[in-house]
């Protein structure tokens, strides 16, 4: 948590339709990526696993991750976090900038 938490968030992350450009996600299958309405919490889980493995070896993850959390993303999976895992590190480290 502290790499995440170190990291400067400023910068420019050339996006498209809500997804970076050079970013693994593109040719992945968009659904793993968001939340769905009423979604049990196991196929939450499920979910958000199969979105991570796609970030794992994404060779943008980090600047999606600094874009996420500069921007305050509230949902879906960037970066290799969930939004409740940006949501706590962001809480924990306010200081952030927007």
């Amino acid at each position: 948590m502290a790499e995440i938490a170190s990291l400067p968030v400023s910068g420019s992350f050339e996006q498209r339709r809500d997804r970076p450009l050079d970013g693994a996600c593109r040719g992945a299958e968009g659904g793993v990526f968001a939340r769905v309405a009423h979604e049990p919490a196991t196929a939450a889980r499920a979910r958000e696993e199969a979105a991570k493995a796609v970030c794992g070896g994404c060779p943008v993850r980090i600047p999606c991750r600094r874009h996420a959390l500069a921007a305050r993303i509230p949902h879906g999976v960037r970066g290799g976090l969930t939004a409740d895992e940006r949501h706590v590190l962001l809480t924990a480290a306010p200081h952030l900038p927007a």
